[in-house]
C-alpha cells in the first residue's frame, strides 16, 4: 500500500516539528516526513525509542531526524528542546501537536490535582508550541500547523472526562489561533483520529469485544492503522492544501 500513496513536493527540505514523535501516530509521522524528504524534529520522554526512530529514519529515508528529550508538562522544557530542534533541523515551517495521553479514568475519583496534570499532558502544551514557532514562520512568510484532536468526544465515549474535555478544546485553539495567525499565512487545522490501532491500543484497549463493537459503529469495516492519520497530516502540512484552514479533518472510518 504505502507505494500508492502521494509525495508532495512542496514538503521536500521543509522543517517538521512533531510532539510525541517515538512511538504510536507520532512515529508514523516521523516516517512520513521523513520519506517526503523533510527535516524532521520531534520531542518525546523516550530516549531508547527516540535514539531508536532516529537511527531508522536516517538510515532509510530521503529525509533527516533529530530530536530532544523533554516532559511536554515544563513548558519551559518545551521551549529549550524547539531552540534544540531549531540547531538541528532549522525553524519550524510544519508543527504537528500530536503528544496526548488517553488513561482511562472514573469521573468519581478524580481529584484538581489529576484534572491539572490531564489538561497539562493533552492541552497546555499545545498553545505554547504554537506560541514558540509562530515568530519564526512569520519571519518566513508562512507556514502550516496541525493540532491532533480525537474524535473520542464527538461520540460521547466514557471513561475518561478530564482527556475528552482537553481533546474538545483542542477545535476551539485551532479556530481561534487559525484567525489569529491567518494574516501572516499560517494555516491552523485540527485532524481528527478515530480509534487507532497503535501498539498501546492494543496492549490496554483493544479486546476482541472491544474491536468487534467498535467496527459495528464504523461505516468502513477496516480498523485505522496509524499510517493513516499521517497520510491527512502530509496533506495539510503541504501546499496541496494551502487553502484549508480553521477546520477538522476526520480520519474515523465514519465512526461518529
Amino acid at each position: 500500500m504505502p507505494d500508492q500513496f502521494a509525495q508532495y513536493p512542496s514538503l521536500n527540505g521543509k522543517s517538521v516539528f512533531i510532539t510525541g514523535g517515538a512511538s504510536g501516530i507520532g512515529a508514523d509521522l516521523v516516517r512520513a516526513f521523513a520519506d517526503q524528504g523533510a527535516k524532521v524534529g520531534f520531542v518525546d520522554l523516550d530516549e531508547t525509542g527516540s535514539a531508536a526512530l532516529c537511527d531508522d529514519v536516517n538510515a532509510n529515508s530521503t529525509g533527516s531526524a533529530a530530536y530532544a528529550i523533554c516532559d511536554l508538562r515544563d513548558i519551559d522544557g518545551l521551549k529549550a528542546a524547539f531552540t534544540q530542534l531549531a540547531q538541528a533541523v532549522g525553524p519550524a515551517n510544519v508543527l504537528v501537536n500530536n503528544a496526548a495521553r488517553d488513561d482511562r479514568h472514573d469521573w468519581k475519583d478524580v481529584t484538581v490535582d489529576y484534572w491539572d496534570e490531564r489538561q497539562a499532558t493533552n492541552l497546555r502544551h499545545q498553545f505554547f508550541a504554537i506560541q514558540a514557532v509562530a515568530p519564526g514562520m512569520i519571519e518566513a512568510g508562512g507556514g502550516s500547523i496541525i493540532n491532533m484532536g480525537s474524535n473520542s468526544w464527538w461520540e460521547a465515549g466514557g471513561n475518561f472526562p478530564a482527556y475528552t474535555t482537553a481533546k474538545a478544546a483542542v477545535h476551539g485553539l485551532t479556530r481561534t489561533m487559525a484567525r489569529d495567525l491567518g494574516d501572516h499565512r499560517i494555516r491552523v487545522n485540527t485532524v481528527v483520529p478515530g480509534w487507532i490501532m497503535t501498539e498501546r491500543q492494543k496492549e490496554l484497549w483493544a479486546a476482541p469485544e472491544a474491536i468487534e463493537k467498535h467496527r459495528d459503529r464504523q461505516c468502513l469495516p477496516d480498523l485505522i492503522e496509524p499510517v493513516y492519520v499521517a497520510r491527512m497530516v502530509l496533506f495539510l502540512a503541504s501546499d496541496d492544501a494551502k487553502m484549508c484552514t480553521a477546520n477538522n479533518y476526520m480520519v474515523e472510518a465514519g465512526s461518529i
